[in-house]
């Protein structure tokens, strides 16, 4: 059993952030494959994000 005070500690400590909790999913799991997945949603969302004002958004949206 563990130690009460355990708990305590734990509930002090700061929580990690979503891309540390991420990276120990893919680390601790071993889902490798999930990575370029990843990488193309965020390529996909940085074009759209980025190219929001621009005229070249015409040309993007053909693309998909």
């Amino acid at each position: 059993m563990s130690d009460p005070d355990d708990f305590d500690k734990a509930s002090r400590e700061k929580a990690p952030g979503l891309w540390r909790e991420v990276a120990h999913l893919l680390r601790h799991n071993k889902k490798w494959w999930l990575i370029p997945i990843l990488v193309m949603l965020l390529t996909i969302g940085a074009l759209v994000v980025f190219s929001a004002g621009s005229p070249a958004v015409q040309f993007i949206y053909t693309l998909f």
